[in-house]
């Protein structure tokens, strides 16, 4: 029974390597996110996220590591933001669909920079809570999708928010809520 999978293994391999794609890589590049963070530290959310929309600033490496963005200053509002992917290979769980921990990442960043988007400058957030319901699949090759948050409710030291993973043509493939806890400076006594 052990050489079973052995030969299966086997057998997969020798299909891949004979198909369209048979050397698969990737490379990508990011800058230091250091240069961002301290930018972020005197500017209100809303005008550090639209300056890293218009190239002021360096994107965070997670959206270069994932491959979404914030590719416009049109997707920065107050309250709101939408953040873009397009389903790959390189996003593959073991059954040959994008990865939950994709959909999760991708719906976290839509809700914490939403919320960011209601914060001044100095003040900062961290996601307390993730909650994230999956109803279909992605795939590569179907298009670009877009996860769009938008806040419900932003107090003194807690956010909340709500995004939804969309296709071109609207379809809901998961949506999320987040509680985020709002990081303000301490006060000199």
């Amino acid at each position: 029974m052990t050489q079973q999978p052995a030969l299966q293994h086997s057998n997969l391999r020798q299909r891949n390597e004979t198909t369209e794609h048979p050397d698969r890589t990737r490379t990508y590049r990011w800058e230091d996110p250091l240069v961002g963070a301290e930018a972020a530290r005197q500017m209100s959310g809303l005008e550090y996220l639209k300056a890293i929309a218009r190239g002021e600033y360096p994107p965070p490496p997670i959206g270069q590591t994932m491959g979404f963005s914030v590719p416009s200053e049109d997707d920065v509002h107050k309250g709101r933001v939408i953040f873009r992917l397009r389903p790959e290979e390189f996003h593959y769980n073991p059954i040959g669909s994008v990865h939950g921990g994709v959909f999760a990442t991708l719906l976290d960043s839509a809700l914490g920079c939403a919320i960011h988007t209601m914060l001044p400058a100095g003040v900062g957030y961290t996601t307390l809570e993730l909650k994230v319901n999956y109803l279909r699949p992605l795939k590569s090759g179907m298009g670009e999708v877009q996860a769009v948050g938008e806040v419900l409710s932003v107090s003194r030291q807690v956010a909340t928010a709500q995004a939804q993973v969309l296709d071109e043509r609207g379809k809901l493939y998961a949506h999320a809520t987040t509680t985020c806890l709002i990081l303000r400076p301490e006060r000199a006594l």
